[in-house]
């Protein structure tokens, strides 16, 4: 019986990263000018978040070698994303040295859970809280790492699964919020409560989907984000966000084991797809439905069934959403410090799911701004229309920038890293997204520069025919000749009043002719058609008063 392996399996070293992917709204501002949103949390006074400065920025003459191993996993343009091209960047201009703004906050020390039916709290560790900026891309990505030692499955489990969600997708019978733990809170490194969860709060989350029709955040997470605020909200702040995805915040773990072995196909599925705890013996979901999860979702290149190498005890585990390694704590090759799975896993890996999850979350919000910008259409107003061509003027470069600056489906030719980008990619389906979102780019393009060529080729038929019917009384006043009436002995005021006579008429005519054009253009058609009657020819000189304009 393998039933007691969720008491019995201690999780010897338990990471969980979080990461959230939110889209910054910029709307209220110029579509054209740069937004450089890691500059406003900069300048503001209560902000708690501090920019890092990077270890490729310090004085230091050397770099650490830790850090020196992930910057050689990467190819030449992966390196420029991540970490910018440093004093020749400054040099050159652009984005300078970095695409990349890193903040931090130290405040927070430790995360408190509460999970249902357990008699005792759960202490965290926070390892680390960063919130990354990306310059042109109104996207940030917040990454929330929490760590802890010799935890039962069942908590790890339940922590995996409950920890990240942003609000509850309904209640049970006893009012706690469906999928979340019952109390999360935020601690100081005095045990002081900085934020604390209210999932239970149904009447608050109620009401703002009511008001706002987006999902309302809870607490805790808003504390955290702060000074940033959501953009439906009555909070006042300059960084106003949104959520992209579903609540559930796509997440990294790792967790080591006394012997990996013991763990049954269900432990492993269950931690797989951050699934809520159950009997070893038992499968999460059908065993058809599951029929080819080892196959979809496991990279087993440090992984043996028959466990004939001692070291082969690590299995890597992605679906998109979730990034699992779990392996056995007396292994080097899984544990060390330096060059093992643990030190990739928090270096080389989290760069890799970073980088996935930001193109897709980019790809995502620029579909957004699409949607947002057909949405705000009216066709009846001019100024409407001029902003509609503006903001998919906007979008379409932001995307092409987009492209040539952050979009590679390949960052690595080390076998381990390119591997796991070509799963991360797979699972996120974020080709098809990516073609997808430039197609319907594209299109809107195509449409703007289609109506553009059509303004301009009316334009040039309107010219057409005032110069044509304008030819006529020149060439009528040259054969006359142009001193019909000498003027030569007229005083000022009489050749003003001559001119004048002349000047009105003319003008009221021409405006006259450029107000009919349209109409006039379709008769000089008819006019040249040969093949046409001559009653058909009169039909249309008369719809050039009456009648309504042909499209």
């Amino acid at each position: 019986m393998m039933a007691d392996n969720l008491q019995s399996s201690i999780v010897r070293d338990f990471r969980q990263t979080l990461l959230w992917p939110i889209q910054l709204m910029t709307e209220n501002s110029d579509p054209y000018a740069m937004h450089c949103p890691w500059k406003t949390l900069s300048a503001d006074p209560e902000s708690k978040w501090v920019e890092i400065k990077d270890e490729f920025l310090q004085d230091s003459p050397h770099l650490s070698e830790a850090r020196y191993q992930e910057f050689v996993t990467f190819l030449p343009f992966a390196q420029r994303f991540l970490y910018g091209e440093g004093r020749h960047g400054r040099e050159a201009g652009g984005y300078g040295e970095s695409p990349i703004h890193i903040f931090t906050r130290s405040d927070i020390s430790h995360v408190r859970i509460k999970l249902h039916d357990e008699p005792e709290s759960l202490l965290l560790r926070v390892s680390h809280v960063e919130l990354y900026f990306f310059f042109d891309i109104d996207v940030a990505m917040l990454a929330f790492e929490v760590t802890g030692n010799d935890l039962p499955l069942k908590s790890a489990m339940e922590i995996l699964y409950r920890l990240g969600r942003t609000y509850p997708n309904y209640w049970d019978d006893t009012g706690e919020g469906g999928h979340c733990a019952e109390r999360i809170e935020w601690l100081d490194k005095q045990g002081g409560v900085i934020a604390r969860s209210d999932y239970e709060d149904k009447g608050r989350y109620l009401a703002y989907v009511k008001e706002n029709h987006v999902p309302c955040v809870s607490l805790h997470w808003l504390a955290l984000l702060h000074p940033l605020v959501p953009h439906y909200s009555g909070q006042q702040g300059a960084l106003r966000y949104r959520e992209i995805e579903y609540q559930r915040m796509p997440l990294m773990a790792y967790l080591s084991f006394d012997d990996v072995s013991q763990l049954s196909r269900g432990d492993m599925i269950r931690l797989g797809l951050v699934c809520q705890p159950w009997h070893s013996e038992t499968l999460p979901f059908t065993e058809h439905f599951l029929q080819e999860f080892e196959k979809n979702n496991c990279y087993d290149r440090y992984w043996d069934e028959s466990r004939v190498d001692p070291w082969s005890t690590t299995r890597i585990m992605c679906t998109g959403q979730n990034f699992v390694v779990v392996g056995s704590h007396q292994h080097r090759v899984f544990t060390n410090e330096k060059t093992g799975i643990k030190r990739h896993y928090q270096n080389q890996y989290f760069l890799l799911f970073l980088i996935a999850h930001f193109q897709k979350a980019a790809l995502l919000m620029l579909s957004d701004r699409m949607v947002q910008a057909i949405s705000r259409l009216d066709i009846q107003r001019e100024d409407s229309v001029k902003a509609f061509r503006a903001r998919i003027r906007h979008a379409t470069a932001v995307f092409l920038r987009f492209t040539h600056r952050y979009w590679f489906e390949n960052v690595s030719d080390q076998a381990v890293a390119k591997d796991l980008f070509t799963l991360m990619l797979k699972q996120l389906d974020s080709v098809s997204l990516f073609e997808k979102t430039r197609r319907r780019i594209m299109d809107m393009a195509e449409y703007l520069e289609g109506e553009e060529i059509k303004r301009q080729a009316d334009t040039v038929v309107r010219l057409t025919v005032v110069t044509i019917l304008g030819l006529i009384g020149t060439m009528t006043s040259g054969l006359l000749g142009m001193n019909l009436i000498d003027l030569t002995q007229s005083n000022l005021m009489e050749k003003v009043a001559y001119f004048a006579l002349v000047f009105i008429p003319v003008s009221l005519l021409t405006f006259y002719t450029v107000i009919k054009s349209r109409r006039l253009s379709l008769f000089l058609d008819a006019l040249s058609n040969e093949g046409a009657g001559l009653r058909y020819k009169l039909s249309k000189l008369k719809s050039v008063w009456m009648g309504r304009l042909e499209d």
